[in-house]
């Protein structure tokens, strides 16, 4: 009986046994995706920068004491020959006591021999030195004065403290920072240049400083480029530069963010080669001689299509044409892809 019922189900068996497996499910290739949308006339003349007064000043006392007073704070507005700080006065003001004897007692000697040189008591060398004496003791009072009145140290002009180094109890030295004084009046913008454009930028080239302050709308300054620093920062590596603008009509604070846009002049032969959208260098994909891009469609497959570059830069491809604004590009990868694939578009670290 059992071997009758084997023989009946080995046909199923063998029927179960030749039945082809379900095809595997393909995973979408994860790839790294840009609109394309950035014109490369746009991304060169543009930076971000903090408002910085024209003049600031910073200001010590001119001898060395313990700081017994600091009467101002980072951000008091403050008025010219005004009292920012003092200093402990009791060795000065001995000092200048010990010189106004010292002149009293010159002066009524330099008057006593006066008198002896009229009688013929005295010569004429013995008074002469005591005039001298006179001077000394006068020129002595006059400095230990002065002395005394550096240990309260003014503002030299009218402005806004922008930053304080020292604090009450701290023993300072002569020259030493004790506060930063903006000037009221002239403000500028200070930028960075990367090394691709420092050619390109010259002092006294024309610029509109961009503003956006809370509450009181955008504002669009006229502007000109100031100063460009010949050296470049060791950490960035970029170079700066200092962008002057007028500020009276528009409330602009210190430290405040404020966008350049460099008005440059190119000719035609640089505004043609000026003229495309910029793209990252490892979005190209290399035909022979011939460029191309792979263009993300709308149920993520990718589409190899030729583009022309116009130019090569530092930041990028120009691309004349080829491409549209809108269109989804992948930015790197690009040699592992094939006609036709559908990818899992990745955009600044997230899925799309």
């Amino acid at each position: 009986m059992k071997r009758t019922s084997l023989i009946l189900m080995l046909p199923l068996l063998l029927a179960a046994c030749g039945k082809e497996a379900p095809p595997a499910v393909k995973v979408e290739r994860p790839a790294e995706t840009i609109l394309v949308g950035a014109l490369a006339t746009d991304t060169g003349n543009l930076y971000s920068g903090e408002v910085h007064a024209r003049f600031e000043t910073v200001l010590g006392f001119r001898i060395g004491g313990k700081l017994i007073e600091r009467l101002v704070d980072a951000g008091a507005v403050v008025r010219k020959g005004q009292v920012l700080a003092r200093l402990d006065g009791a060795d000065t003001g001995l000092q200048a006591s010990a010189s106004s004897a010292q002149l009293q007692l010159a002066a009524d000697e330099l008057k006593r021999y006066r008198e002896l040189r009229a009688q013929g008591f005295v010569s004429q060398s013995a008074l002469d030195a005591k005039e001298t004496a006179l001077k000394s003791a006068e020129a002595q009072a006059g400095l230990a004065s002065n002395q005394a009145a550096y240990t309260s140290l003014l503002a030299d002009r009218d402005g806004v403290v922008s930053a304080t180094y020292a604090e009450v109890g701290q023993v300072v030295g002569a020259g030493q920072s004790v506060l930063r004084v903006a000037q009221h009046g002239e403000r500028e913008v200070l930028i960075s240049i990367p090394e691709s454009r420092f050619t390109s930028v010259r002092v006294g080239m024309p610029a509109e400083v961009v503003l956006s302050a809370a509450g009181s709308g955008l504002h669009v300054l006229p502007g000109h480029v100031r100063e460009i620093s010949p050296a470049a920062d060791p950490a960035s590596r970029t170079y700066p530069a200092y962008v002057a603008f007028d500020a009276k009509h528009a409330q602009v604070a210190l430290g405040m963010t404020a966008n350049v846009r460099l008005l440059k002049k190119v000719n035609k032969k640089e505004a043609q080669a000026d003229s495309g959208f910029l793209i990252p260098m490892t979005a190209l994909f290399q035909q022979g001689d011939k460029a191309a891009v792979w263009v993300v469609a709308g149920d993520r497959s990718v589409t190899l299509r030729p583009v022309t570059v116009v130019s090569y830069r530092d930041d990028g491809a120009v691309i004349g044409n080829g491409i549209q604004a809108g269109e989804r590009i992948v930015r790197a990868g690009v040699h592992k892809l094939a006609e036709g694939e559908k990818i899992k578009p990745i955009e600044n670290g997230r899925a799309l």
